[in-house]
């Protein structure tokens, strides 16, 4: 397994109550609930991103 990546993270601190609170609430660590959540938000960009690219009608354009 690769070695995880370290970052510092600024964070307001109203947001990090809300994030500790979800992140209790799903027995998970803020760190965790942290990395799931960019997790998820990938997860979604790539599947928006490959919808958006099957509709897309496909070049017309000959080289």
């Amino acid at each position: 397994m690769a070695a995880r990546k370290q970052l510092v993270l600024r964070i307001d601190p109203e947001l990090w109550a809300d994030v500790e609170k979800w992140a209790a609430d799903e027995l998970r660590s803020v760190n965790a609930q942290i990395e799931y959540l960019l997790r998820e938000a990938v997860r979604k960009r790539k599947g928006g991103r490959a919808a958006a690219d099957a509709a897309r009608p496909p070049s017309t354009s000959e080289p």
